[in-house]
């Protein structure tokens, strides 16, 4: 009888936590967010550069708590260019101005500078530079803790 009992009593323990897990899926889900760290990595201009900018987007609708850090290099850098324009002919800058006051870091790669001989002042005010885009992912993700996403 004990058996019994201890097998009922685990039974229904089991199907008060299922149903518990069942409440937690109705909750919203911006009530129950974390600042996520992750960083997106650019390397091509154009279509990467546009997915980019509206993965970003929807990241932070869905948590605005996210830590978010564009590093940039190679041809990835160019949608940072003051008056750079997609194929649609839509500027960039809006977009990554309005993501750069949603705390948003647009980071670009100073041995691009170098090697594709470009001057700082040809970039957008909300762009920062680091030495190495490369070693910068590495650093977020491995001293920070950041995810790494490449659309």
């Amino acid at each position: 009888m004990k058996a019994l009992n201890g097998l009922i009593g685990g039974a229904l323990l089991s199907v008060v936590a299922l149903a518990g897990c069942a409440t937690q899926g109705g909750m919203d889900a911006k009530s129950n967010v974390a600042p996520d760290k992750v960083v997106y990595h650019v390397n091509n201009s154009g279509a990467q550069a546009v997915g980019a900018l509206r993965n970003i987007g929807n990241h932070l609708e869905v948590n605005p708590k996210a830590q978010i850090v564009v590093v940039t290099h190679a041809q990835g850098v160019d949608f940072l260019f003051d008056g750079a324009k997609d194929k649609g002919g839509n500027p960039y800058n809006i977009r990554v101005e309005e993501l750069k006051q949603r705390g948003v870091k647009f980071d670009v790669c100073e041995i691009t500078l170098r090697n594709r001989k470009l001057s700082k002042s040809k970039f957008i005010p909300e762009a920062t530079f680091v030495p190495s885009g490369v070693a910068e992912i590495t650093r977020l993700q491995q001293r920070e803790g950041y995810a790494y996403l490449r659309p």
